[in-house]
């Protein structure tokens, strides 16, 4: 029998957002496949009778879900669904060590965990389950989708392909054999390394406020939001970062391979000024190539917005569109 291992919770409201008095929030745990207990913040909207629809929401890469995947997860509480926003093995109040790891295996697996707790919920209707990912978690969610059949709706939001970028680098500058070699040289050098001196160093956060004015500007958008209006004490991009060796396996481990695959609805969310912006377009184009399930596949540009908008400006995330296409479920 699965056992849960014992978290440390907190009980107070600690979000960076404000508290809905439309919904009742809860904590829950849950175990992955790996034997990892996961923590999550459950929003139920108030008064709600009968097995509703639910969703569950993480991201975005380095957040925790007291930030943006919170905000929507209560977001669409008050819109009559249940939802969970929970946060990744190794990060968080979730369990997992050593810390501050990613895999692009288990982070998968987390997503379909949450999909079994959701599914074995008395208050969920098992065959209206969605799923959110925001950043980094929009591939990881595209990646479930093409391998769990029992999520019929998906939203990737202001997505970033995570294996994309730890392989080529941003905007795909760093996309060489050659490149690659001397960053896998590098790495691999710390793990051994820090292997000998028996502890783990941290690659570091978001750039401290002011940032400098010769940083491009997506550096500073993560910045205000991390450092600033959203920082968050468990937060890894609000303080020391991810393991400085977490995110090596990502680049020779492509996601998105079997996407154009995906039977069951997926909306892909993207600011058209977002630095990220490339990394929406061409998975929806990948997505649709070769493809027999286009009719019910929509990229959503949003015109002026950038990467953080979507994170926590209620007057860019589309809400409303998001609440329609999980009602048609």
């Amino acid at each position: 029998m699965m056992k849960t291992a014992d978290l440390k919770l907190t009980q107070e409201w600690d979000k960076t957002f404000t508290k809905s008095d439309k919904v009742n929030h809860s904590k829950v745990t849950f175990i992955n496949r790996y034997g990892i207990t996961l923590a999550a913040d459950m929003y139920v909207p108030k008064n709600a009778e009968g097995r509703l629809p639910a969703i569950a929401v993480c991201g975005p890469f380095g957040a925790v879900k007291e930030q943006c995947s919170g905000l929507y997860a209560q977001t669409m509480a008050e819109r009559g669904f249940l939802t969970i926003a929970f946060d990744p093995s190794f990060t968080g109040e979730s369990g997992g060590t050593p810390r501050y790891m990613a895999s692009p295996d288990i982070n998968t697996e987390d997503f379909q965990a949450a999909v079994d707790f959701l599914s074995n919920c008395d208050k969920v209707d098992p065959d209206r389950i969605g799923i959110i990912g925001i950043c980094g978690w929009g591939g990881m969610a595209l990646n479930t989708a093409a391998l769990d059949t029992r999520i019929k709706a998906t939203v990737a939001s202001t997505m970033y392909d995570m294996t994309r970028v730890n392989a080529n680098g941003y905007f795909d500058s760093e996309d060489s054999e050659e490149q690659r070699y001397e960053k896998k040289t590098t790495l691999n050098n710390l793990r051994t390394a820090e292997y000998a001196k028996g502890e783990y160093s941290r690659g570091g956060g978001c750039v401290e406020l002011p940032v400098p004015d010769d940083m491009p500007f997506f550096v500073k958008d993560y910045s205000e939001y991390y450092k600033g209006r959203a920082y968050h004490a468990r937060s890894l991009n609000s303080n020391e970062g991810w393991n400085s060796i977490g995110c090596l396996s990502f680049m020779n481990q492509p996601i998105l391979k079997y996407t154009n695959e995906i039977r069951s609805s997926v909306l892909i969310i993207h600011g058209d000024k977002a630095h990220s912006f490339y990394f929406g377009k061409d998975a929806y184009e990948n997505m649709t190539k070769d493809s027999k399930y286009t009719d019910n596949k929509e990229l959503m540009i949003i015109e002026g917005a950038v990467h953080t908008d979507l994170y926590d400006n209620t007057d860019v995330i589309p809400f409303d569109k998001l609440e329609s296409f999980f009602n048609a479920m």
